[in-house]
């Protein structure tokens, strides 16, 4: 990250920006020297994507397995907090987490006496929690179906041979699930991707805000959206790469020795 921004700053890439044409409704030198500026601050994107999808998921995980197996007390909550949180824009739960969590911690240091410095906290915190509850609503539905296609001999394997039903989720449910659902996760963040340009209303300096102070120097606002446009493009692309090379290291490939009848009798059918 740091040798990207490195080399869009040197002095050959300043050069060669100076030779694109500066037109004066439409600029693609603008599009191209606000790229550095930009760049500086997806650390801050991909701390919001990472941090979103990796609480995420283990809110998600959490939610489907209280599903899936009707976890009393903790079933109906969890009920209300999917059809809360997958039937209410990300950027409302984002202002009520925002706005939310100082008004908590406030109550907290009324009724207990306590210090807790409100203000300490980052703005990129709330919004990691915001985009985390968001993500594991929507993720914790493919995590459930996936562990629903777990083959039901399997698990009845595992559990004769004295497992417990925790050892049964590590060893069988959780990697068998984790191969049917990958696809659709990787989807899902790559929208979390996306998303997290909203962040900029809880006061978070990622690349869309970046993008936005710079549009407000300059009014070129068209290109600086095209800028961004290209950051975010250019992460998902990779985002896609690094899927399909988790889902062909995942994937489960037929045994080359097998038995020459059993394959004739593949071929036949």
């Amino acid at each position: 990250m740091i040798v990207t921004t490195v080399i869009l700053a040197s002095n050959w890439y300043q050069e060669l920006v100076q030779k694109i044409p500066d037109g004066q409704l439409f600029s693609w030198r603008s599009v191209f020297d606000g790229l550095p500026r930009i760049i500086e601050k997806l650390p801050t994107t991909l701390l919001l994507t990472l941090g979103g999808a990796f609480f995420g998921l283990i809110l998600a995980l959490i939610f489907a397995i209280v599903k899936i197996n009707r976890v009393k007390v903790l079933y109906p909550l969890q009920a209300f907090f999917v059809s809360f949180l997958r039937g209410t824009p990300v950027l409302v739960q984002l202002m009520l987490t925002y706005y939310g969590i100082p008004l908590l911690l406030k109550a907290i240091n009324l009724r207990f006496g306590t210090g807790l410095n409100i203000n300490a906290i980052p703005a990129y915190l709330f919004a990691i929690v915001a985009f985390a509850f968001n993500e594991a609503a929507y993720a914790s539905e493919t995590i459930r179906a996936a562990i629903l296609s777990v083959d039901a001999g399997e698990i009845e394997a595992a559990r004769s041979l004295g497992m417990t039903n925790g050892q049964v989720y590590r060893r069988v449910i959780i990697p068998n699930a984790a191969v049917v659902a990958t696809p659709t996760l990787i989807n899902s963040l790559i929208g979390l991707t996306k998303g997290t340009s909203l962040a900029f209303s809880a006061g978070v300096v990622e690349i869309f805000a970046q993008a936005q102070i710079l549009g407000g120097a300059d009014y070129r606002y068209f290109e600086r959206f095209i800028s961004v446009a290209l950051v975010y493009w250019g992460v998902n692309i990779v985002i896609e790469a690094l899927g399909r090379f988790i889902e062909k290291r995942m994937a489960i490939e037929a045994p080359d020795n097998l038995n020459p009848q059993i394959q004739a009798k593949g071929d036949v059918r």
